[in-house]
């Protein structure tokens, strides 16, 4: 007998998007005003020089920000902080300035100046927006190279992420979708030869 039943195709993306949700940072330019949004949908992709893709809509604040200063922050928020994460996300940036309503604390990217999250993250990427792409315009989404990042070394080091039920409110938040969060529960290794470790 089958367990597998049918999903509604519009949450097909679930299936495949349980990582991180992310919060994406950006600044005005000229005025230096800030922004945070959270997104689910995020993923690297390539390796040297390190990328990443976000998608953020075309009508978001964010997305005018990001465009006119060319750069952006993700920051991957702790789970003590999901009712701030799900607070970022449920409210635009264009008509109150998110960081000062939620007494958010940020630091000035070491390359870009991009506002970035510690106090309330366990990672962070400063990214420059690369050119526009017909991925872009057509499906929102939009392409960065990673300039620098860091992360808190008491749940990432060893080139990995490290979670136990010691350091629990420091576990990454995955969307699944409806205002729902969940965080990793257990953890396990592969039973893989050693060159692949």
């Amino acid at each position: 007998m089958s367990h597998f039943r049918p999903v509604a195709l519009q949450h097909a993306s679930r299936l495949l998007n349980h990582g991180p949700t992310i919060l994406i940072t950006s600044q005005h330019p000229h005025t230096q005003r800030r922004n945070v949004m959270a997104a689910a949908w995020s993923t690297p992709v390539e390796f040297t020089p390190p990328r990443v893709a976000i998608v953020v809509d075309k009508s978001a604040w964010s997305r005018e920000l990001i465009e006119s200063s060319g750069a952006f922050g993700v920051c991957v928020p702790a789970a003590a902080f999901a009712d701030l994460t799900y607070a970022v996300g449920n409210t635009s940036g264009r008509e109150r300035d998110k960081f000062e309503e939620y007494r958010i604390q940020a630091i000035s990217g070491p390359e870009l100046g991009v506002p970035l999250l510690e106090e309330s993250c366990v990672a962070w990427l400063e990214c420059r927006l690369l050119p526009a792409t017909e991925a872009q315009q057509s499906y929102d989404t939009l392409f960065g190279e990673v300039v620098a990042a860091a992360a808190d070394s008491r749940v990432f080091y060893d080139g990995r992420w490290h979670f136990s039920a010691e350091n629990r409110a420091l576990h990454t938040l995955h969307h699944l979708g409806g205002g729902q969060f969940v965080t990793v529960a257990n953890s396990f290794s592969a039973n893989l030869p050693e060159a692949h470790q």
